[in-house]
């Protein structure tokens, strides 16, 4: 997210699969189970796809000693954010396309995956101090957090238009929402973006946006199902999840496109650790290029912030 400033208030949509709690998670574990037997509302089944990756004894070889004798990979993570990572039906295994990710690399270097969840604000402390060895928790790879730690780069979130299912005000991108009503939750880059573009509207000779801020997605979503507002803002990852999970797949869609002011998610590693940084970069690259990455968002339907060679630190 932009800033991570506010928890995504979609969350609520997933605060019946979670609960407090974590546990080890082994590379190539299958998809969330419901205590009843069956696959968690919202969770694809990607055990099929995890299933057939093969250790690269190569990358295994070159990951620094510490990690290759502990056989393990400690995660931190926020399991409070579908569809990045969240809690299944269970309430202590975790889940999403973040979960998956994490799996697949460490089933590539011939590791299993751990995940450790905590807040937000307490991630990269915990990295510095030696308590976990990477984070991943949609965490935007900024120039100020490059002067604390290192990133590898997954995935390019941006903002992305969420509208009714068969999209009747014809919203078809930034252009069109000029003389409509969006909303967008308070203090968010989500309304400083929609303030932006209401300017432009009036520059180029057209109607103002009407700006609804609120305290959270969940309003907002209310009011776009009644139809006060004709589009939502929101993150990509968090906009495609609702749109999927919402009414059963039947209240909203997300306009195709490029996610709007993109950047990075890292994956954070400790600036003392370049060896495992470089390990998780080839192991991630190894993935994008055999087609398993790309797997993974497609079940998840994020594959619109799919990256195509993986960098370290944005690649600066």
């Amino acid at each position: 997210m932009p800033a991570r400033k506010l928890v995504p208030a979609f969350a609520l949509l997933a605060l019946a699969l979670t609960a407090c709690g974590g546990g080890p998670d082994g590379a190539g574990g299958g998809p969330a189970q419901q205590p009843g037997g069956g696959v968690s509302a919202g969770v694809p089944d990607t055990a099929p796809v995890l299933a057939k990756i093969t250790k690269d004894e190569q990358l295994n070889a070159g990951l620094p000693a510490p990690v290759k004798q502990a056989g393990v990979l400690r995660m931190g993570s926020y399991l409070q954010s579908a569809p990045n990572n969240f809690y299944a039906a269970d309430g202590k295994t975790p889940v999403g396309y973040e979960v998956d990710l994490a799996k697949a690399i460490g089933a590539k270097l011939g590791l299993t995956v751990a995940h450790q969840d905590m807040a937000f604000s307490s991630l990269i402390t915990s990295l510095q101090s030696g308590r976990i060895d990477l984070t991943m928790a949609a965490m935007n790879d900024t120039a100020e957090r490059q002067q604390q730690i290192d990133f590898v780069d997954y995935f390019t979130s941006g903002i992305t238009i969420m509208v009714r299912k068969g999209n009747p005000d014809g919203v078809n991108g930034p252009e069109t929402l000029c003389g409509k009503a969006v909303a967008v939750v308070q203090g968010t880059s989500h309304q400083k973006y929609a303030t932006e573009q209401s300017e432009r509207c009036k520059q180029g000779g057209k109607p103002e946006i009407t700006v609804t801020a609120t305290d959270s997605d969940t309003q907002n979503q209310n009011q776009l199902r009644t139809g006060r507002v004709a589009a939502v803002l929101n993150d990509l990852p968090s906009a495609v999840y609702i749109s999927k999970t919402a009414g059963e797949g039947q209240f909203f869609e997300v306009i195709p496109g490029e996610p709007i002011n993109g950047g990075p998610y890292g994956i954070g590693v400790n600036k003392g650790n370049a060896g495992l940084a470089q390990s998780v970069q080839k192991a991630l690259q190894a993935l994008v290029t055999d087609g398993t990455y790309n797997e993974i968002l497609r079940a998840w339907g994020v594959e619109q912030g799919a990256v195509g060679e993986v960098k370290l630190n944005g690649g600066s």
